[in-house]
């Protein structure tokens, strides 16, 4: 019954170690073999005193048998018979007493242990099945992390080469910056600006160099300056252009032919360039002319220089990012 009981406990034991995770559940684990432990000594100890009393009653039984045999060699003598069988009497009474004790009390002994075994039995079921929900718990979280790791890994690669074509970008746009600065070096600083700005290249051109002063139709050297511009461009087929016109606070003077007022004269000198540009190679599905009249200036219209400042016609050059712009979509869709 012992080695019985203490393997199957055993068993119970080493069946619940293989699924603990970590050093929470080892820690389960020697609590429940420091109770075992506890609970073999304590049923050792019971089972020895059971030897005991059994011991006992076998050396009472014994006594008992010799005086029983001594009172029938002693039953013809009367008087002595008589002395002796009440002395038997008395000594079988207490050795019936001690052994019925002895009995209740191994008895009373077993029951209580019964009752612990079964107790450490069911703190163990209980225990087995703690463990087997955590460890359920736990299969579950490597498997969310496994995915979320994938989905990271896979978002790391897209990102990687949405910066890859950022940088394809910025290093077109500032290698388109460089050829249209090169093809635009002969004209001044304060006619001529080329400056990267926001993923484009802005090519902002003065009123003096391309108009006068209320016409629309482009003076000879701003003709020259667009006819570079356009050598560059037409070969730039992925660059798209935007062509913007701009103007001072000052109103154009009544009775101008074709214009009512400011928009009319942006409008008209943007398209006049977009016309220029066409003419030198740039294909006209590129080419887009908008007039922003005074609403867009770069400095206060207060004094004369800053006028003249927005007086102006700005050509933004644009790479084609339908390749990034794919990209940023991929980004923006759930990994699968």
């Amino acid at each position: 019954m012992k080695n019985s009981s203490s393997t199957l406990l055993l068993a119970a034991a080493l069946l619940g170690s293989a699924t603990l995770p970590g050093c929470v559940a080892s820690k389960k684990y020697d609590d429940l073999v420091a109770r075992q432990k506890a609970t073999d000594q304590s049923r050792e100890a019971a089972e020895r005193q059971a030897r005991e009393a059994v011991a006992e009653l076998k050396k009472a039984t014994e006594s008992l048998n010799e005086l029983r045999l001594e009172n029938r060699r002693l039953v013809t003598d009367s008087a002595q018979t008589g002395t002796i069988l009440r002395k038997t009497q008395v000594l079988y009474r207490e050795l019936s007493d001690t052994y019925d004790k002895l009995i209740k009390n191994n008895e009373k002994v077993l029951a209580n242990k019964t009752a612990d075994y079964q107790k450490v039995a069911q703190d163990l079921a209980r225990r087995e099945a703690e463990l087997g929900e955590l460890s359920n718990n736990l299969n579950k979280s490597r498997g969310e992390i496994d995915k979320l790791a994938a989905d990271v890994k896979t978002r790391e690669a897209r990102l990687a080469e949405l910066e890859k074509a950022l940088a394809e970008k910025d290093a077109a746009v500032n290698a388109l910056k460089a050829k249209v600065s090169n093809a635009l070096l002969a004209f001044k600083a304060s006619d001529l600006q080329v400056k990267v700005k926001d993923g484009k290249v802005y090519v902002s051109l003065s009123e003096q160099l391309l108009f006068k002063s209320g016409s629309t139709k482009v003076d000879p050297k701003g003709q020259e300056a667009l006819t570079k511009l356009a050598g560059v461009l037409k070969e730039q087929r992925d660059v798209n252009v935007v062509v913007e016109g701009h103007t001072d606070n000052v109103a154009i003077l009544k009775g101008t032919a074709g214009m009512q007022d400011n928009w009319d004269l942006s409008v008209l000198r943007a398209t006049e360039i977009a016309r220029l540009l066409t003419a030198g190679g740039v294909q006209p599905e590129r080419v887009t002319a908008s007039g922003r009249s005074q609403y867009v200036p770069v400095a206060a219209n207060d004094n004369a220089a800053n006028k003249a400042m927005n007086r102006r016609t700005e050509i933004i050059l644009t790479p084609k990012l339908d390749e990034l712009f794919q990209l940023l979509d991929a980004n923006s869709q759930p990994a699968k």
